[in-house]
């Protein structure tokens, strides 16, 4: 008698296969954007570094003056890295790489799981022959082929600017390593909270402490920079050492995390998350009386999360600021990036960290506006439409949420630089100096959010592509137009560089109010727009 033996699959992970095909198929315009993005990252700042510390006797400059400032290897990593022009880009980047990863799997997870939970797409597919398992395994499998690409795109883009191709196959791993293990983690909160905001901000904070774990680790006790998956990437030492035993804390570290998440999966209702929502108020606020006050109350939160993360950027950039001229003399090749030949060396600093600031300000501000085609989509706008509440005034509504937030967040990143070089420099008048100097950006962030509106406005279906496409523009514009040659028209479509580089330079008024009218108008025809198409939903 012969023993038949059973090849069926797992019940849970029923379907997971179809529905990774389908997950690749619908991520398949969002991750080239951030494959682009990062390998664009790693390509400037490799070609950047090889020509400044062309030679041996400026990487040791540059290694001298680095170890003896704290707050460059909190910004940095640690100074080990230093010993090779290869270990420098990699102090220089590595953390931004791993962010971004990091931040892409947050988001290809979430999307791919409580966010269809909370829709009700999710429940639509296990209506059919789908396992409980199978959307978690299906998200997760389409963040490792992301984390695949990304190794590959950040190997490939440091081999192809010369350097070494061992290094770069293994800070292409670890950059990769860095994304799956924050895949995992998110896994785990999209067990854990049952919002998708909720998910996104504990993941976004979870990201922010493992900076700041490798930057406390860095500066003090090394042990602290383990607890890190940004602090094991660095610490691979690519093109110093080439250490590849910490990758084996990615994959046990992320493997143990979807263990977990798996276990509380099974211990929680669908469409629910194992901490529930707080019974709220028996009767609303009078803030909830008014479409702007609705819009204030779900986003706070956001605007808060924000305000703290800027803030805490400037305070990194504001404890450098004290050195900048002894770095500039160590290194006046850096002069190139900052505006007036570093004539105004303090004040050329500032205003430049000030306009990069503004940058994930205006990522802020447009994700704030999209944030209105998500409300629309899940068809809560029609029914708020449906009130005495007009097409304009919703509009404007969100508008105004954006835009104040975008000006509260800035303002932050200010005070935050302000504050900490007051500190190193003992005048405490620096923070309200820096806060004024940060508010003469907020026109100019007005009219990325105003652009974002009018893609919304008239064409929704693609309106996060040509906002987070224009983003992308402004990014290169400010960064990169000057330290590259690029011709003057190029950075002319950016609202940054038509404003005043405060603190070196005097405010413009006639640029604020150009930039003023420039959104009044563009915010028209984006209302235009928005009056005349139809509602989804």
């Amino acid at each position: 008698m012969t023993t038949a033996t059973s090849t069926a699959p797992n019940p849970a992970t029923v379907g997971a296969a179809t529905l990774l095909r389908f997950a690749i198929r619908r991520e398949r315009w969002t991750v080239p954007w951030w494959l682009l993005g990062i390998g664009t990252l790693m390509v400037v700042q490799s070609v950047s570094s090889q020509g400044f510390y062309d030679s041996p006797a400026k990487l040791a400059q540059l290694r001298a003056t680095m170890s003896a400032n704290a707050a460059a290897i909190a910004m940095g990593g640690p100074t080990r890295l230093l010993d090779t022009i290869g270990g420098e880009i990699v102090f220089e980047i590595f953390a931004y790489l791993a962010i971004a990863t990091a931040l892409m799997n947050m988001f290809l997870i979430g999307r791919n799981t409580r966010s269809d939970e909370e829709s009700g797409r999710a429940e639509l597919i296990r209506s059919a022959r789908v396992g409980r398992r199978a959307p978690m395994v299906a998200a997760l499998g389409t963040a490792l082929i992301a984390d695949v690409a990304v190794a590959a795109v950040v190997g490939g883009a440091a081999s192809i600017t010369g350097l070494p191709i061992a290094g770069s196959i293994l800070l292409g791993v670890t950059t990769g390593g860095v994304g799956l293990t924050f895949a995992a983690v998110t896994t785990v909160a999209a067990q854990v909270f049952e919002n998708p905001r909720t998910v996104y901000g504990s993941v976004t904070a979870l990201v922010a402490v493992a900076y700041i774990l490798r930057a406390v680790g860095d500066v003090g006790p090394t042990a602290v920079s383990w607890l890190s998956p940004i602090g094991w990437g660095q610490r691979t030492f690519p093109y110093v050492e080439d250490r590849w035993w910490p990758v084996v804390l990615f994959v046990v570290v992320s493997l143990w995390l979807i263990a977990v998440a798996i276990l509380l999966a099974e211990h929680r209702d669908f469409g629910a998350g194992l901490l529930r929502y707080r019974t709220g108020r028996a009767s609303a606020s009078r803030l909830l009386s008014s479409p702007l006050g609705l819009l204030w109350r779900l986003q706070r939160a956001s605007v808060l999360a924000w305000c703290v993360g800027v803030f805490v950027l400037g305070v990194a950039y504001g404890s450098f600021a004290d050195s900048i001229e002894q770095f500039l003399r160590d290194n006046p090749e850096i002069a190139a990036y900052l505006a007036g030949d570093a004539q105004d060396a303090v004040n050329s600093y500032l205003a430049l960290t000030l306009s990069i600031l503004a940058l994930p300000t205006a990522a802020y501000g447009i994700a704030a506006v999209l944030r209105a085609r998500g409300e629309e989509s899940a068809g809560r706008t029609s029914v708020i439409l449906a009130q005495p509440v007009g097409r304009t005034r919703w509009m404007i509504g969100n508008l105004a949420v954006a835009m104040t937030g975008s000006a509260l967040v800035l303002i932050a990143g200010g005070l935050g630089e302000g504050l900490a070089y007051g500190v190193t420099v003992h005048d405490l008048t620096q923070a309200p100096r820096m806060a004024l100097a940060a508010a003469a950006y907020v026109p100019a962030l007005w009219v990325i959010v105003a652009v974002a509106a009018a893609a919304l406005g008239w064409w929704p279906s693609v309106s996060a592509t040509g906002a987070w496409i224009y983003f992308g523009y402004v990014v290169v514009a400010t960064i990169f137009a000057d330290a590259f040659d690029l011709p003057g028209w190029f950075g002319a479509a950016s609202p940054l560089r038509h404003t005043a580089l405060v603190p070196m330079d005097a405010v413009d008024p006639r640029a604020l109010l150009a930039l003023l009218a420039a959104t009044a108008m563009v915010v028209g025809v984006g209302l235009v727009g928005f009056r005349r198409r139809d509602i989804e939903g």
